[in-house]
Order: C-alpha cells, then structure tokens, then sequence
C-alpha cells in the first residue's frame, strides 16, 4: 500500500495505533480476527472532512472497551467495493465487527456522549446479518407492500 493511500491522520492510526489497512485482498483476514474489530470509511477528505474527525476520536472509543479493538482503516480507493460487502452508504462510518461478523455501522460524526453511547451498544449487541444484503423473502399470495 503507498505511503500516500490515507491521510496523515489516517495514517496516524496505522503508525501510532496498530491500525489495519483494508483492502479488498486483505479483508478476509482482518475478518478472520478475533474479538471486536472496526472498520473505519473515513471518505474523500473534502468532500467528508468530518471523517478526518472520526479518525481522531477513533483511538479514544477503542478505549471504552476493556479488552482490544481490532481497527481496519480503508484506503479512498478500497471504499466503495469494501462498503458494498457492509451495505454502507454513508461517509464517514464505522462499521462495528465481532468475530469477524457484523454488529452494527455508526455512521456520521457524534458528540462524545453519542459515540460513547453507540460504542456501548454495540458491544452489548450480538452479531447480525448485514443490512441489505442477501435475498428479499417474498410470500406467495401476500398483499403488495404499500405505504398505507
């Protein structure tokens, strides 16, 4: 991976923080981690300078929890085949992993008392399927959806 893939604050975590950097090759092995993980979609740092943000307070929310947290920092050029497999759709994000499955995506930058409180209800969830992917269930004979 170039030196020039992140952005120094993004690059902070991999130098300072043990960081991972995710690419599509190198997520089955993040994946297969164990313990809680995160994956952090910090986007185009001008379009989404908020992500900038994220990476900053990222270290400071693994702390919240006892135990490691695996961090996975995706280069700009990764992003949109890596959010894809997540059903990501907004940046910046962090998408919440267990054992290398899905926990939730906090999406957006929070105050404090926000993350803190998405940080802890992510630890107490369990481990679902991703949003958004897999296959509708449709029932023979069922009434249309309708908004009414």
């Amino acid at each position: 991976m170039s030196a020039s893939a992140f952005t120094p604050l993004v690059q902070r975590l991999v130098d300072g923080h043990a960081a991972h950097p995710i690419t599509p090759e190198t997520l089955d092995n993040f994946l297969s981690l164990p313990g809680e993980a995160v994956l952090l979609f910090s986007g185009d740092p001008v379009r989404f300078p908020e992500g900038q943000d994220v990476a900053v307070v990222l270290p400071e929310l693994r702390r919240l929890h006892e135990g490691t947290v695996h961090i996975g920092v995706v280069p700009q050029a990764c992003e949109d085949a890596i959010a894809a497999k997540f059903n990501v759709q907004r940046w910046p994000s962090l998408v919440w992993l267990r054992d290398g499955r899905y926990v939730t995506t906090i999406a957006g930058m929070l105050d404090w008392t926000d993350y803190v409180e998405r940080v802890q209800q992510a630890l107490a969830t369990a481990p679902t399927r991703t949003p958004g992917i897999g296959i509708p269930v449709v029932v023979a004979g069922a009434a249309a959806p309708s908004c009414h």
